[in-house]
């Protein structure tokens, strides 16, 4: 069975960002200005981190299968 790997993004109000990280992946924070954007830079990441981490090697093909868990607070005014 393939493993899972979670990230967790949560929206910075101040710096109007996502911001990602994974207790999975040793090393794992990025940011970006739009799901879209932090998705396609976890692409990129996640399988460098993890081969830099020893977790996976490269000389075999993976598909390697993560879980974007986000969360999203906003304030509305009642007049």
């Amino acid at each position: 069975m393939q493993h899972q790997y979670k990230i967790e993004a949560f929206w910075d109000r101040e710096a109007l960002v996502w911001v990602a990280e994974s207790a999975d992946i040793l090393g794992l924070v990025t940011e970006a200005d739009t799901l879209e954007k932090l998705t396609d830079k976890l692409k990129q990441m996640i399988p460098e981190l993890l081969i830099a981490n020893h977790s996976i090697s490269t000389d075999s093909q993976k598909i390697i299968s993560f879980e974007l868990i986000t969360h999203r607070q906003e304030l509305i005014q009642v007049a």
